[in-house]
Parts: structure tokens; C-alpha cells; sequence
């Protein structure tokens, strides 16, 4: 029988507003076991729908269904199967690219990759973690991958009680994998490699970037090299930066890989290297910013946003006019609007007029869902310098 959760006033309009999670401080009564599948209801006993439910994490309900839809046996793979159809709808030019987007996909805390023919899945909450028996045979049914690599090793894991571990799960999955984009060959490291071994969020950013991109071209936070071998076949010479002795080698190796030349790797601090180049007179036509999560809560906000404007600031100085900045935040914390004031700030201390040629965000696999702020956390703004 399933069991009942009663929220609060306030998680009920929360939910009918469009947001899928309920938090522990609205829920009013009721307990589930971890993961289990709950019906939730508000104080008056009218139902709301049903949800995952987490016995640890702050996120205390996700939402499976609204109103009077209740989960049928048959749900979990009609979902998988719609999101599989509709990458297939995109026109993806790639091996490697996002399959299921979590709640996007109305699979709350699930998201899977492919890489070629392999998939990696994330089980991001109790929930997802216990379905995980039933959702790995309908991927194989699915997508008939090789293997598929369950990458669950997320810290987040550790805020619902879970184990990290990363295991295959199916079949047979090599440590490193070649994918395609747009033409250049990437070797993904799918055990260890940062999410579930490539940043695919940003592949049509790159796509982007390569279109606008010529002449010396910067490369900073580069990781694998991504946005600088995209655009090294339009750019006389681009200079890659990042801290990472790992991620410097990843670049060369990548670089070899597609017979590129024209790539020069750099282990450095972004900041300081920033302020090097600035000093000895270096310019650029292309510089592309692409960083970590500065800000990872709202506590972090105030130092993310010195550090952004900080390194905006800088490139903006190294940039040629008629050049263009293409510029990225993965904060979540950090929206749109907010991104833009920095930008702007950054522009007006370097006395720069600049115009705004795009305004991006994570790729059409990434899809956002309305109502769900969460899932829009990567903005990537394509600027110009006139002056």
C-alpha cells in the first residue's frame, strides 16, 4: 500500500506554482521509507500527486506526478523511452550527449550520458538509487549500449545517506572512450573525469564559439581543450590555460589525437596568467571563459562575483576591439540578470563599449524546466568588443 506524506499550506502553492520538490520544512506529516514512492497530499487531504522520497536529504519530495496522475508500473520506461525519442528529434552532431536530464525528463535526480556505445547514469537521489534495478534493464532495451557505468560518486549522494561508488552495471565499459564533436575526436575518461567525463552541457556553445572565432584565440579553464580544438581550425593560434597538470596533458593528448598544431597548453592559474598577459602586452581576437562553479551556494555569492568580474575584467583588456568574449557561468546562484551586471561592470571599468551578440545557455539535452529555477544553471553570453 502506498504511503501517504501531507504538506503544508506553503509546499502545496509551491508545487501548483510549478516547483517538483518539496522540502523537509514543509512536510507536515507522514514518513516513507528511503526512496520510496509516496502519494502527497495538502492539510485538507486533497491530492497533490506522487513523489520520490528522501528520508535524509533536505529535499524531502520529488515530484513523479501532479494531480490526479498516478504512477502506473509502466511509467518509469515510458519516460526513459520518451527522452531517448526526443535527443533523437535534435540533430545532435555527436557521439557523446545527454539522454536523460533529471527532472526535465520527469525522471527526478536521474541523468544518463552516451558516450558512443556506452552509457554513464547518475542515481542522484534515494529514490533514483532504488529504481536503479529496474531503470538499467529498460536502457539496455532501449539503447543496446556495450555497457553502461553507473557514476555514482556525486557528493550529492553523500546530503541523501548514499554510498559513492563507481561500478558497471552492465556489460563491459572501457576507462576511456573516443567520442566525436563536430568533427574533432575527444578521448572521455568515464570513470574519473569530471560529471560523467566530459562537460557535454556546453557542446552547442562550442559549436558557437568555433563560428565566431579567428585569429589568437585564449582558452581559459580549458579542461580537455573543448572550445579551443573546436575553434583551432579558424584561429591562427590559440593558447590554452588551466590549472591542472592532468587537464593540460588530457589537452595535448587531445590535440595529437585530431593532428592539431596550433595549440599551445599552459599549466597556470587563470587569474594570474590573466594579469601576466595583461602586463606583457598580450592580445587576443577570441577568449573564451569557461570556469568552475564559483559560487556552489548563495553563501559564496559575494566572493563569486569578484572572481567573475575579476576574470571578465581582465579579458576584456586582453581582447582586440572587434574581437569577441565568449563568457560562461555554471552557478546556478548566479542568474541571468546577474551575470549580465557583471559583464556590464567588467565593460565599464575597462572603459570598453561592448555588445552582446548571444545570450546561451546548456544544450538542447539539457532541457529547463520551466518552474524548476534549478535546472537553468548555465548561461553563456557571445560578446563583441567595438572599442
Amino acid at each position: 500500500m502506498t504511503e501517504t506524506v501531507v504538506v503544508t499550506t506553503r509546499g502545496a502553492e509551491r508545487l501548483r506554482a510549478g516547483h517538483r520538490w518539496i522540502y523537509r520544512t514543509d512536510v507536515a506529516e507522514g514518513t516513507a521509507s528511503a526512496g520510496a514512492l509516496v502519494a502527497v497530499t495538502d492539510t485538507r487531504r486533497r491530492r497533490l500527486g506522487d513523489a520520490l522520497y528522501s528520508d535524509r536529504s533536505q529535499i524531502a519530495l520529488r515530484m513523479v506526478t501532479v494531480g490526479d496522475e498516478q504512477a502506473s508500473p509502466g511509467l518509469w520506461r515510458a519516460r526513459l523511452e520518451a527522452a531517448v525519442r526526443f535527443r533523437a528529434t535534435l540533430g545532435i552532431d555527436a557521439s557523446a550527449y545527454r539522454l536523460v536530464n533529471a527532472d526535465a525528463d520527469l525522471l527526478p535526480s536521474l541523468v544518463v550520458d552516451r558516450y558512443g556505445d556506452h552509457l554513464v547514469l547518475q542515481a542522484l537521489s534515494q529514490g533514483a538509487d532504488r529504481l536503479l534495478p529496474e531503470l538499467v534493464p529498460a536502457l539496455v532495451d532501449l539503447c543496446a549500449p556495450r555497457g553502461i557505468l553507473a557514476r555514482n560518486d556525486a557528493k550529492v549522494r553523500v546530503l541523501e545517506g548514499l554510498e559513492q561508488r563507481v561500478e558497471v552495471v552492465h556489460g563491459e565499459v572501457p576507462e576511456r572512450v573516443e567520442v566525436v564533436e563536430g568533427g574533432v575526436r575527444f578521448e572521455a575518461d568515464l570513470f574519473k573525469g569530471q560529471k560523467t567525463g566530459l562537460f557535454l552541457d556546453q557542446r552547442e556553445n562550442r559549436d558557437a564559439a568555433a563560428r565566431y572565432a579567428s585569429g589568437r584565440m585564449l582558452d581559459c579553464f580549458t579542461y580537455n581543450g573543448g572550445f579551443g580544438l573546436r575553434a583551432a581550425r579558424t584561429c591562427e593560434r590559440v593558447v590554452a590555460l588551466d590549472a591542472s597538470a592532468e587537464a593540460c596533458a588530457r589537452v595535448r593528448a587531445n590535440a595529437a589525437l585530431n593532428g592539431v598544431t596550433n595549440v599551445e597548453v599552459r599549466e597556470a592559474n587563470v587569474f594570474d596568467e590573466l594579469r601576466e598577459l595583461d602586463r606583457a602586452g598580450e592580445r587576443f581576437d577570441t577568449i573564451v571563459l569557461d570556469p568552475p562553479a564559483f559560487a556552489k551556494s548563495r553563501a559564496a555569492l559575494p566572493k563569486a562575483i569578484s572572481g567573475y568580474k575579476e576574470i571578465n575584467l581582465r579579458a576584456l583588456r586582453l581582447l582586440n576591439p572587434g574581437g569577441y568574449l565568449v563568457t560562461c557561468t555554471c552557478s546556478y546562484h548566479v542568474d541571468e540578470a546577474t551575470f549580465g551586471e557583471i559583464v556590464y561592470a567588467a565593460a565599464i571599468d575597462t572603459g570598453s563599449t561592448v555588445t552582446v551578440v548571444e545570450k546561451r545557455m546548456q544544450g538542447r539535452d539539457h532541457p529547463v524546466m520551466l518552474g524548476l529555477p534549478e535546472t537553468y544553471y548555465l548561461k553563456c553570453f557571445v560578446l563583441r568588443k567595438l572599442r
